[in-house]
């Protein structure tokens, strides 16, 4: 198993999949072609859940990490008594919906100063390390076969394939190494033809992709390199073919180190997807943002039935209900936190708050973005019409906690939302709805809100009806514009929040029992949402203060995971779609406050 914590690794992708690669040069963790396919390196889950190794031979003084320039190239450098060498990590995109891409993980190896020995060693285990990929030596490099897969390797150096595939070799100063695994069908022959000359085209072609996609961005604020890094990330988080925008590239990763919080991110959240959205928007990034509301409002055409309504909580890239979650038990777990759990048991509760995001990112993209269609509209009018005859029930509520359902706040705030969005769009296009109706029943979670989300003797809105406990998810509350930001309810929860759930600039959910075995971190993305609350309240000395705080937080390359542990470890699936996105909006909105 990989030693290194969750923080030190970087992400490289090509906007299908993604792999993590360790300051120590390894690839620990990759699922070919797309996000949620079985892994064929999960060293970070297990010891024996497959890893490719680039190193030097000798001891390693200093390592360090950076990514190339406005680009989504990783570059991991080795300092040692013989000399420097850094690895030039990447995934060939070539150019925006590619119809001819094939994926590919490449890696160029380059003496910086003085001789250096480097290893190296590709041991592929598919399907999650459950099977064994066969190699075959081939003119050129290596073909690895197993199960529904194929690999080529291509190197510019001799392999042996005797046991794992290794490889040895020496580079002086200014020579370099490339090394090219390509991902095919079972049965294919992968390309092992490796010409340097093609791979410096590849990276060139790959670093003017990105630099192109960035140039779009109409951020120019305070924190441009720290926000155009949380957009790189977002990006790397997309799968380009569908629109789909994931939670996070990995599973399994604890969020308490050997607790049973490991669950699997690699699906479509609408809650997170929704947010991603808007980020992008006010990034300025509106072709995502436009396909991302293509694949949303495809699951509006195709609503199911079932107690939690039309929409699911998350699904997978291609629209389909996730998998069973199930844990993976022949898999030891990242530093023994088992089970390593496959698919995810949230998929079929009943979050009513999601209605209100989607509804939300949906009236966003048709003010800013190229608007909706008549049938989505029609399909948007099917949803609200399910969420006004079931609002008022008890759902699992936003944090998809495992104890039971509730009365949550928050999920009444969205469903708030979600009808006073549609009364927005309806009035700006003239568009046909139940606006005395939509009206009626916004009006009436409103009170309810107000009568029983509020608790006057702790002074602060609650995290459900008749409950003391506070949640951070109540900071959203003057975002969404459920309130003025200088509320006297709000400014009270906010000062409560700030007491009881803020430790630092850190932040925890809530502070109450949800049918789970011990304890978290502090959530990363509730941290932002700190800041911005704080932003709107006029606290902006405060509000910058934190931002910055949380900035120290970050990983080397400026990456994030759920949650922060209490010696500043990264927990959680990494990186974190919901945390970046929501340190973009902070960001944004401080810097116009501040202005």
């Amino acid at each position: 198993m990989s030693d290194l914590p969750i923080a030190e690794h970087g992400l490289i992708g090509d906007l299908r999949s993604a792999a993590l690669v360790g300051t120590d040069g390894t690839i620990d963790w990759f699922c070919p072609r797309r996000f949620d396919a079985p892994s064929v390196f999960a060293a970070l889950l297990d010891g024996g859940g497959g890893h490719w190794t680039m190193a030097p031979t000798c001891e390693v003084a200093a390592r360090s990490q950076f990514y190339f320039p406005d680009s989504a190239v990783l570059v991991t450098r080795f300092l040692t008594e013989h000399g420097i060498v850094e690895v030039q990590d990447f995934m060939p995109v070539l150019r925006r919906d590619d119809p001819d891409h094939h994926q590919r993980l490449v890696r160029r190896v380059v003496g910086v100063r003085g001789t250096v020995g480097m290893r190296t060693e590709i041991a592929p285990r598919p399907d999650y390390a459950r099977s064994d990929a066969i190699a075959k030596a081939v003119p050129g490099g290596v073909w690895f076969s197993g199960d529904d897969l194929a690999l080529g390797l291509g190197a510019t150096v001799g392999i042996d394939v005797s046991g794992d595939v290794t490889a040895g070799f020496v580079l002086d100063e200014g020579a370099s190494e490339i090394f090219v695994l390509d991902v095919a069908d079972a049965g294919a022959e992968p390309p092992v033809d490796l010409r340097p000359t093609e791979v410096d085209a590849l990276f060139d072609a790959t670093v003017v992709f990105w630099r192109g996609w960035l140039a779009t961005s109409s951020y120019t604020g305070r924190w441009r390199e720290v926000v155009h890094r949380s957009a790189i990330t977002l990006k790397l988080l997309t799968h380009e073919p569908s629109g789909a925008v994931v939670a996070a590239p990995t599973m399994g990763l604890p969020e308490q180190l050997g607790g049973e919080r490991n669950w699997d991110y690699r699906y479509v959240w609408l809650r997170d997807a929704a947010f991603s959205l808007y980020a992008l928007l006010r990034l300025g990034f509106t072709a995502e943002a436009e396909a991302f509301v293509g694949w949303l409002t495809d699951r509006f055409a195709v609503p199911r039935d079932g107690e939690s309504g039309p929409l699911r909580v998350m699904y997978t890239i291609d629209g389909e209900p996730p998998p069973d979650e199930g844990p993976l038990a022949h898999l030891a777990g990242y530093r023994d936190s088992a089970p390593v759990l496959v698919g995810n048991g949230a998929g079929d509760q009943l979050q009513l708050d999601v209605y209100g995001e989607i509804i939300d990112s949906v009236y966003l993209f048709d003010k800013y973005g190229s608007g909706i269609s008549h049938g989505d509209w029609e399909n948007l009018c099917v949803v609200i019409d399910w969420l006004r005859e079931h609002w008022d029930q008890p759902d699992e509520g936003i944090w998809e906690t495992r104890g039971g359902r509730g009365d949550h706040v928050y999920s009444r705030l969205m469903c708030w939302v979600a009808l006073e969005r549609m009364i927005r769009m309806a009035r700006r296009r003239g568009l046909p709805g139940d606006l005395t109706g939509w009206t009626t029943t916004r009006d009436e979670i409103y009170r309810q809100i107000m009568d029983k989300g509020w608790d006057a003797e702790r002074g602060a809105f609650v995290q459900r009806y008749g409950s003391t406990t506070l949640d951070a998810s109540l900071l959203l509350m003057p975002m969404v514009k459920f309130v003025a930001p200088t509320e006297p309810r709000f400014l009270s929860t906010l000062d409560a929040i700030r007491n009881e759930l803020v430790v630092d600039t850190l932040v925890f959910r809530y502070d109450a029992a949800d049918g789970l075995d011990g304890d978290e971190g502090t959530f990363s993305m509730c941290s932002f949402w700190y800041v911005e609350a704080l932003t709107r309240a006029g606290r902006l000395d405060d509000a910058r203060v934190a931002l910055e705080k949380m900035f120290t937080y970050a990983n080397h390359l400026g990456l994030y995971a759920e949650e922060i542990g209490l010696t500043g470890d990264q927990l959680g699936n990494f990186p974190q779609a919901f945390t970046h996105l929501s340190l973009v909006s902070a960001a944004i909105n401080l810097d116009r406050a501040l202005r």
